[in-house]
């Protein structure tokens, strides 16, 4: 099973605050063990939102908004994709995080191509089975 570990912003996050020495190499070690593992398949940090964007859909046409974006509870300083056996063992594996003073993460499933039952037509997925294929080549 495959899981995005999505980890929430905060005031020092959306500050452009840096982690510390002490915490960029408590996170290499932890990414290290999540590698040699092999759960871990991509995990970066993200600017803040002062450099990011927006955009919306509605009626055919998109607006978009330039950040920053107000905190709140569904900004993103950073992620994770892993695989696991089960969300429990996501779980006991993002526990180990070495993360401090109120942080938060989500961990949330992502969509295997069974998922979509007769949805996804044989056609669909050999489409994106060719599209995986090319991104893992670059």
């Amino acid at each position: 099973m495959k899981f995005m570990v999505i980890v929430k912003a905060s005031r020092d996050t959306e500050a452009g605050v840096t982690p510390s020495t002490e915490l960029l190499a408590a996170m290499g070690k932890f990414n290290e063990e999540m590698v040699k593992a092999g759960v871990m398949q991509a995990g970066e940090g993200l600017h803040p939102t002062s450099k990011g964007a927006r955009v919306k859909y509605a009626g055919g046409q998109s607006t978009v908004s330039r950040g920053p974006f107000s905190l709140t509870g569904d900004l993103v300083c950073g992620f994770w994709l892993i695989e696991t056996k089960s969300l429990d063992e996501a779980i006991d594996w993002m526990k180990r995080a070495p993360f401090d003073g109120g942080s938060e993460i989500e961990i949330r499933q992502v969509f295997a191509a069974e998922d979509f039952g007769e949805a996804l037509t044989p056609e669909l997925r050999e489409r994106g089975e060719r599209l995986r294929a090319q991104v893992g080549r670059k």
